[in-house]
């Protein structure tokens, strides 16, 4: 469990590393995302580094002091690997501000800053050429540090701007890496089809059923050993030379063997006819020859390849929730420049600029409205349909759709810094990291390989050994590859990742932002959800509630007279009774002689009438007198959660008016959902134990934790997690929850409350809607049964195909596997995997 002081120290640690995420290419199962991490993990200056299968990304935390990008993208080609998506930006420099005869001053500077992989200055054509990693930095924020440095940029050639750039960069990437895929599978297939149709005919079909024929296997299937399958290869050695073994090595070395075997067993067919009984083609009208076994040497890599095609298909559609949250952002913003309107790329959008939006255009950057009013479709950002009233004074997102009218803004969060650009680092973030449950698999990955080659040479010593003499060796080899082949470390490492990634993109679509697998995890096996009560069930801004007039002064008149005091105060009650006295059409006047009665109420002069604002004690103060039946009902509203004031105007009482904070009006279907959950739920405060037990009252909360201190609010969640041994969620919105945010098992904050709280906290609610816990709890449970899911059918996949392709159920049944169904098999049980996550896509909140 999390506490307060740990979290400062991570924080700290934190600061002084940077952290970047890296596109890797050539992973083929988990057993490489494992070796990779291994060797990140070990490489100098790296603090801590993940790699996920299923997203295709190293994420990496070092100590720039220490060591690079270059480096650590070094240690991964190393592995044998490739990092995908570096862009390249160059710049034409004048020196003209800052002269150097040097230009490592600027190489250096510029390789300091975060996401730069390398630098070139060029002197003699003033050409700085920057190889950098597109989503850590973009061409603006690289233009700004050479000018920064001092340097005036006269030209970028092939600036682009656009937001969307790593991520198309990687896509691209990701893209050819399919394409090569593709045409590695098409060589296969067509090579390897009469490859097959030739072994499967058995000598049946006279024109197939010649001397020689083994020569013409051995020119099909030697293009698709070399070229389709050089891949699996490559992997193997890579795995060697770091004393590894993955998905590769089963793959090559059961290819490999069928392969070598049966091009020795072509080339001297004599000595391998004896030791496997050739006789068999020599009953066809051949000489006698021995059995060859190119058709699985090929079929098994272009089978391999088919699935890996489809795999890669059904991944990418896993990321679909990032695509669609980028392809939201608009590539162009209008912005006033020397008094014009002026179209330019959103990344040159700067703080300050006025940004101009018409009817039906898209919102560029994060704002506050300056001039003119609009609805706005927020949806993309809270998932709530219904358009919001924007007027000056109002904040505005990027991405998000002005509906109706037309209004400037003063752009204040801009590239990195936008809501929209916060959210994707989120959603990557969360889908970049590790499930617990995750944990098992990558332990059993990590030995899964060793394991299965060792299985796989037992049962060919072991066919060898007790096998019928004349067909021995045939058999045991046969039972070896089909061994290699149909052992799948791919299902077991796509089982969590895929889930967690589809789990968190879809909670993004939901207003439901996870920062990590492992919060996606606890979120269901909360057993108590304690609520902060300001802001959170309650809408955390007071509002009028009651005017109650007692005297001859009519309800309008005196909260006309009690507004028109209060306008001078800066109490949150006196802001609210101005605003209730606004809403309902009233027009407060100026007042005379205000005076501020610390912690009793104000007095001041209205229209001439001498009006005086507070409770009961001030009253008796300034010889006002309380009848009974007005201290009975200023006490009926105080038992409702109310804060009631008591009004005099000219020494008599004229009536009671109450302010209180409302109760969102979703608070109670929250409370009660959560409840059918069986979540206990548990409202923490810091005001009084009577206007807390009236809003729990309100929305069917039992348990009340009224008057904590900030300080005290992690020590009762803390309380709750250990001495009655409960997994609490706490929800919040203020910076004094963030300690108790960060204390629970599960932090949840709402996106309408501080930065501090959202940072603490493991979920964030963009909507600030209550309901939102119920989704995140439900959208834990429907992932962690799809990670079940896909566990165990990868479980059971392995644990029954491993022991038929040994031949374990041969004796009794005379069944044998062959490698080329063993390949089918494998290829589609990762298939299977992948497509069981994306069922979450339909996931209903």
């Amino acid at each position: 469990m999390a506490t307060t002081e740990k979290n400062r120290e991570v924080r700290e640690e934190a600061a002084a590393a940077e952290r970047c995420d890296l596109p890797v290419t050539g992973m083929t199962c988990a057993a490489c995302a494992a070796r990779i991490e291994r060797q990140l993990n070990r490489a100098p200056g790296v603090r801590k580094a993940s790699v996920n299968f299923a997203t295709a990304r190293a994420t990496v935390e070092y100590a720039p002091e220490e060591t690079g990008l270059r480096e650590i993208m070094g240690v991964v080609e190393d592995a044998g690997y490739g990092i995908a998506g570096t862009a390249q930006a160059t710049f034409t420099v004048d020196d003209s501000s800052r002269p150097s005869g040097s230009a490592e001053p600027l190489e250096r500077y510029l390789q300091s800053r975060p996401g730069v992989v390398g630098v070139s200055f060029n002197l003699g054509t003033m050409e700085v050429r920057v190889e950098y990693l597109p989503g850590a930095t973009d061409v603006p924020a690289l233009r700004r540090a050479v000018e920064e440095f001092g340097y005036r940029v006269t030209d970028v050639p092939g600036a682009s701007g656009d937001t969307a750039e790593a991520e198309d960069v990687v896509a691209k990437a990701h893209a050819e890496e399919y394409r090569d895929l593709l045409r590695r599978f098409a060589v296969a297939a067509v090579l390897s089809l009469p490859v097959l149709v030739i072994a499967m005919s058995h000598g049946s079909i006279p024109a197939l059923n010649f001397t020689g024929v083994e020569w013409l296997q051995l020119a099909l299937t030697t293009p698709v050993v070399l070229y389709s399958g050089a891949q699996f290869y490559r992997g193997a050695w890579a795995a060697l030379r770091h004393r590894a073994a993955d998905m590769n090595t089963l793959i090559a070395v059961g290819t490999g063997a069928a392969y070598l075997y049966s091009v020795a067993a072509t080339l001297f067919p004599g000595f391998f006819a004896a030791a496997t009984g050739g006789a068999d083609h020599a009953a066809h009208g051949r000489a006698a020859s021995a059995p060859v076994y190119f058709e699985a040497a090929a079929v098994i890599i272009a089978l391999v390849l088919l699935g890996r095609l489809l795999e890669s298909r059904a991944k990418g559609k896993t990321s679909d929730a990032i695509r669609r949250l980028i392809g939201l952002q608009p590539k162009t913003a209008r912005v006033l420049r020397d008094g014009r309107e002026v179209d330019i790329p959103v990344a040159e959008v700067a703080p300050g600029d006025v940004v101009v939006v018409r009817p039906g255009e898209q919102i560029a950057v994060d704002g506050v409205v300056t001039d003119g009013n609009s609805a706005v479709d927020e949806s993309m950002l809270t998932g709530e349909s219904l358009p919001v009233e924007k007027n000056p004074g109002d904040d505005v997102f990027g991405a998000t759709l002005n509906k109706t009218g037309a209004f400037r803004f003063r752009a204040t969060k801009v590239g990195k810094d936008t809501a929209l650009a916060q959210i994707v680092r989120l959603v990557q973030e969360a889908q970049g990291s590790k499930a617990p449950i995750a944990r098992l698999a990558d332990v059993i990955s990590g030995i899964f390989t060793p394991v299965v080659l060792s299985i796989a040479v037992a049962t060919f010593v072991l066919w060898y050994v007790l096998g019928p003499t004349e067909t021995r060796f045939t058999m045991a080899l046969v039972n070896f590859v089909a061994v290699l082949i149909i052992a799948c470390p791919c299902a077991l490492g796509l089982a969590t990742p895929t889930a967690i990634l589809v789990g968190t993109g879809k909670g993004a679509e939901n207003g439901i932002l996870v920062k990590g697998g492992a919060a996606l995890e606890r979120a269901h096996q909360l057993t108590t959800v304690v609520l902060d009560k300001t802001g959170t069930v309650t809408q955390g801004r007071p509002a009028l509630t009651d005017v109650v007039a007692t005297g001859d002064v009519a309800e309008d008149e005196l909260l006309r007279l009690a507004a028109s005091a209060e306008r001078g105060s800066e109490h949150p009650l006196g802001e609210a009774i101005v605003r209730g006295a606004q809403e309902r059409g009233l027009t407060p006047a100026d007042a005379a002689r205000f005076r501020a009665v610390a912690g009793h109420g104000i007095e001041a002069e209205v229209d001439g009438c001498a009006v005086l604002l507070g409770n009961a004690r001030l009253m008796r103060e300034r010889g006002v007198e309380v009848p009974e039946d007005a201290e009975s009902r200023a006490a009926a509203l105080a038992a409702d959660g109310k804060t009631p004031m008591f009004a005099a105007v000219d020494g008599h009482l004229a009536g009671l008016i109450a302010v209180a904070d409302p109760v969102k009006p979703e608070s109670a279907e929250a409370v009660a959902a959560l409840k059918r959950l069986g979540v206990d739920v548990v409202m923490l405060t810091g005001d009084n134990r009577r206007t807390a037990e009236a809003v729990a009252r309100e929305v069917g909360i039992e348990r009340v934790l009224a008057e904590v201190l900030p300080e005290g609010k992690a020590a009762e969640v803390k309380r709750l997690q250990q001495d009655e041994k409960r997994v609490v969620g706490m929800v919040g919105d203020g910076i004094n929850d963030a300690p108790a945010l960060a204390q629970a098992d599960v932090g949840i904050a709402l996106g309408t409350g501080t930065d501090v709280a959202i940072e603490a906290s493991d979920v964030t609610l963009i909507r600030g809607d209550l309901r939102g816990v119920v989704t995140a709890i439900a959208l834990s449970k429907a992932t962690l049964r799809t990670v079940k899911q896909n566990l165990f059918w990868a479980f059971v996949y392995n644990a029954v195909g491993i022991p038929v392709a040994a031949g374990l159920l041969y004796p009794w049944t005379g069944w044998l596997l062959s490698p080329v169904l063993a390949s089918l098999a494998m290829s589609l049980s990762s298939v299977s995997v992948v497509t069981n996550s994306l069922r979450l896509r339909g996931f209903q909140a």
